[in-house]
């Protein structure tokens, strides 16, 4: 996808400050931290939404992030103390970059609702 802001991030076409990258998976902290530590997780290969997942086809690249996340959760230090994971789908969700992304929060008290 030509225009996909999270896309031209992987490339390293936009800078960002990078936290992970492999073959699948790119991280970078947030430019707009919502916590202590706020940094978003993302497939390389463009996925606009959840709902645009294919099974099979996406499953492992799903659990690529997941393990990712958690590495940085771990690395970061949030992990025993807790954080949270948050994906958002579509406009009512809060989805604003239509490429899949994890938000990976930690570094203060979580609330629920979240709002």
């Amino acid at each position: 996808m030509n225009d996909c802001v999270f896309c031209k991030i992987s490339q390293k076409k936009i800078p960002s400050k990078v936290v992970y990258e492999d073959d699948l998976s790119f991280a970078f902290e947030d430019i707009n931290p919502q916590a202590p530590v706020h940094t978003l997780v993302i497939p390389k290969k463009h996925i606009p939404t959840v709902l645009d997942l294919k099974e099979g086809e996406d499953d492992h690249l799903i659990g690529h992030l997941f393990k990712i996340a958690n590495k940085i959760a771990k690395e970061r230090g949030i992990a025993e103390r807790g954080f949270r994971l948050v994906t958002n789908c579509n406009p009512e969700s809060g989805q604003t970059v239509y490429h899949i992304h994890l938000h990976v929060l930690g570094g203060r008290h979580m609330r629920w609702p979240p709002g």
